[in-house]
């Protein structure tokens, strides 16, 4: 009698085992995926960056820094490792597209450009979308770390390997109100 309640404990504790585990997979699946939707909009501003940069330039080409500047953060993107190198790079290029879009306030022909109009559509939607991205990534990261941390996931996790991801966080200096000056 003692040996059969005892096999029933164990498989009961190795049932709950694997539900745990297999918890455990979805959830640091689904991190996965929404880091993965962010990566899909921040290629699609790098995309949309360069019609951008040219139809601006076209009109302010005594703009080279900003330019320049423009093309070393979207490769810095691009060229990113890891959730915050990404964060970093992404937010110094949300910070020089702001510069672009006050130097076009300085055009009023750029301003009325119907090929401008559209891309500087196509890229705040893209930069809402971006924002989302990151809200909804944070949010299945906090509900992924929650899980790996309280009990008892968090003796499966420790078990076998389930670590803490980062948070996709803004730059002390992206808090602030960006000041345009001409």
């Amino acid at each position: 009698m003692l040996v059969e309640i005892s096999i029933i404990i164990i498989v009961i504790l190795g049932l709950l085992f694997v539900i745990m585990y297999n918890d455990l997979i979805k959830q640091r699946n689904r991190v996965e995926n929404a880091w993965s939707q962010i990566e899909v909009q921040l290629k699609r501003r790098y995309d949309l960056i360069p019609n951008l940069v040219e139809t601006v330039k076209g009109y302010a080409k005594h703009e080279k820094t900003l330019f320049e500047n423009i093309t070393k953060a979207r490769a810095a993107v691009m060229s990113a490792h890891n959730v915050n190198e990404t964060a970093e790079a992404s937010n110094y290029l949300s910070s020089t597209l702001k510069s672009l879009f006050a130097v076009a306030e300085n055009y009023p022909e750029l301003k009325a450009n119907q090929n401008f109009m559209q891309l500087q559509k196509d890229l705040m939607e893209t930069e809402n979308k971006i924002a989302y991205s990151r809200q909804f990534y944070n949010d299945t990261v906090m509900k992924y770390n929650i899980s790996i941390q309280t009990i008892p996931k968090n003796i499966v996790a420790s078990l076998t390997g389930f670590t803490k991801k980062d948070l996709f966080e803004t730059l002390e200096g992206e808090r602030e109100t960006p000041k345009v000056e001409f």
